[in-house]
């Protein structure tokens, strides 16, 4: 089990898939979200999780505020839980806070498909992109991945790419600009913006 830390769902527990997935602990989450607040960009963001596992991330992002939040996830049986997770965090705001209820989807899909049919008619909506993808996923897929995201990105958006610190920093193309890296034991956070966002 893991549970939502922060928020109109904090302390609420989430369940977790029994394979396949690799939740991100409390302690990496909280800082994810430390950044996130510090840079303004939770409180009525559009927050797109893709490789959702258990959606706590996106999820996360609900309870502390956000607008709106899309949890991709091709794995049926993880599909599954992150639809009933989110279930679980929009009872919370239907029971504590109604007005604010953000809008919360959970798309079965691979991440590759979901941003192909989003690049049709490009817009850019999304405020943060958070991707976790299992660890065996190649460079080339998440390179893929990062590049199809690019035109959906706002101006001012961040990017965060969660991974096993063996993995190595994600290939960044061409429209990206790093700006922060930071491991956590096994774990290591890296973050980018658009290369031409505005001063």
């Amino acid at each position: 089990m893991t549970r939502i830390i922060a928020g109109t769902a904090g302390s609420l527990r989430l369940a977790v898939p029994k394979s396949g997935t690799r939740p991100t602990s409390d302690r990496v989450r909280e800082a994810i979200f430390s950044s996130l607040e510090s840079w303004g960009l939770v409180e009525g963001a559009r927050v797109l999780d893709l490789y959702a596992g258990s959606g706590a991330l996106g999820l996360e992002a609900a309870s502390r505020g956000a607008a709106r939040v899309v949890l991709v996830e091709k794995h049926p049986a993880a599909a599954k839980i992150v639809a009933d997770n989110a279930r679980v965090v929009l009872g919370a705001f239907a029971k504590q806070d109604p007005e604010s209820t953000p809008e919360v989807s959970a798309v079965r899909q691979s991440v590759q498909g979901y941003l192909d049919e989003a690049a049709a008619d490009p817009r850019p909506e999304w405020d943060v992109a958070l991707l976790d993808p299992p660890y065996e996923l190649g460079n080339e897929e998440l390179t893929a991945n990062l590049t199809t995201l690019l035109p959906l990105l706002a101006a001012d958006a961040v990017v965060l790419v969660e991974r096993s610190t063996r993995s190595g920093s994600p290939v960044w193309p061409e429209g990206y600009a790093p700006i922060r890296e930071k491991r956590y034991g096994e774990t290591a956070l890296w973050w980018a913006e658009r290369a031409d966002r505005p001063e």
